[in-house]
C-alpha cells in the first residue's frame, strides 16, 4: 500500500517536476531554434519572427552548405581529430592512471602531488603556446607536417581525467589481481583482462569526456593549424561566421535564405553525431563518475 504524501512532501515534488521541466525546456529550445532557423526563409529570419516553429520552410541553407566541400574537408579533420586524440588520449591516461594506482610504484605520492599540481596551477597562456610552436617544430624536423597531429598528440593531456581512471583502478579488488598473477598473467595482461573489463563505466565516461573536448575544440585548432584545408569544423564555422557577419562581404546577399540559416544548419549537424554517440554512453555516466570519483 502506497505512503500518503503529506502536504510538504507533495508540495516539494511539484515544485521539483516544475523546476526540472523548465530547465529542460531552457536546454532544449536553443537546439529546436537552430533547426527551425535554418529552415526558414529569409525575411522570417532577419526579421526575428522564428520564435520556436520555422516560418517559410526551405532547405536550401542546409543544401549549399552540402554542397560545399570544404565543409565536408572541415568535418572530416573533425572526425579524424575527435578519433585518434581520444584514441592517444584515452590510451595514455589508462597507463598512467594504472601505474599510479599502484602503491609499489617508487615516488608515488610525489606523482600524484604532481598531477593535482597541474589542475591548481596552470603556466598560463603565452608559455603553452610557445610549448606548442617547439613541438610544432619538432614534428616538422621529424616529417610530421600536419599540423592536425599536433592537436591529437601535444594537446591531449587531462590530470582529471587520469584522476577518474586512477581512483577507478584503485577500486579493484587486489584478490584477483593476485589470483591473475599466481596464474601466470603478466602486467599488461592483468590491465587488458582484469582493471580495464572491470572498469568500463569510468573508461566510457573519460572517453565520453575526451572526445566532446576533441569534437568542441577550437582555441587550439585555429592558433596551431595554419592550413585551410586541416582546419576542423568549428575553426570551419566561426571563419563563415566572420564572413557572413562582415557587412562588405554580404551586399551582394540575393538567396530565399538568411545568411544565418547557413550557420544555424552548421551548428546542427555539428551536433548530431554528440547526440547519436551520448545516448550508448549515458548509462555508464553516472556510474564511472562515481566509481572513478569516490575512493574507498
Amino acid at each position: 500500500m502506497k505512503r500518503k504524501l503529506e502536504t510538504s512532501e507533495l508540495i516539494f515534488k511539484i515544485i521539483s517536476y516544475l523546476f526540472l521541466t523548465m530547465f529542460s525546456i531552457m536546454c532544449l529550445y536553443p537546439f529546436v531554434y537552430a533547426i527551425s532557423a535554418a529552415i526558414s526563409g529569409r525575411s522570417a529570419v532577419e526579421y526575428s519572427q522564428v520564435v520556436l516553429f520555422p516560418k517559410q520552410i526551405q532547405f536550401e541553407a542546409f543544401s549549399r552548405m552540402f554542397n560545399n566541400n570544404m565543409f565536408w574537408n572541415a568535418y572530416s579533420n573533425t572526425l579524424f581529430i575527435t578519433l585518434y586524440g581520444t584514441i592517444f588520449a584515452l590510451g595514455y591516461s589508462i597507463l598512467g592512471a594504472y601505474a599510479l594506482s599502484k602503491k609499489r610504484l617508487l615516488f608515488r605520492k610525489f606523482f600524484n602531488f604532481f598531477l593535482v599540481f597541474t589542475m591548481w596551477f596552470s603556466a598560463g597562456i603565452v608559455p603553452q603556446y610557445l610549448n606548442y610552436l617547439n613541438t610544432k617544430t619538432v614534428f616538422s624536423g621529424i616529417g610530421i607536417t600536419d599540423d592536425k597531429w599536433l592537436v591529437v598528440i601535444a594537446m591531449g593531456m587531462a590530470a582529471m581525467n587520469v584522476i577518474l581512471l586512477r581512483n577507478a583502478f584503485e577500486n579493484v579488488p587486489s584478490e584477483i589481481e593476485e589470483a591473475a598473477i599466481v596464474d601466470g598473467a603478466t602486467e599488461f595482461q592483468v590491465l587488458s583482462k582484469v582493471y580495464i573489463p572491470m572498469s568500463k563505466s569510468t573508461i566510457a565516461t573519460v572517453a565520453l569526456f575526451f572526445g566532446i573536448s576533441r569534437w568542441n575544440g577550437y582555441f587550439w585548432a585555429r592558433q596551431m593549424i595554419s592550413n585551410s584545408n586541416e582546419h576542423p569544423l568549428m575553426v570551419f564555422i566561426r571563419l563563415l561566421l566572420e564572413e557572413y557577419t562582415d557587412p562588405e562581404a554580404m551586399a551582394g546577399w540575393n538567396y530565399a535564405y538568411a545568411s544565418d540559416s547557413v550557420i544555424y544548419a552548421l551548428i546542427v549537424c555539428s551536433i548530431v553525431p554528440i547526440l547519436i554517440i551520448y545516448p550508448f554512453i549515458q548509462k555508464y555516466f553516472a556510474k564511472g563518475v562515481n566509481m572513478g570519483g569516490v575512493k574507498e
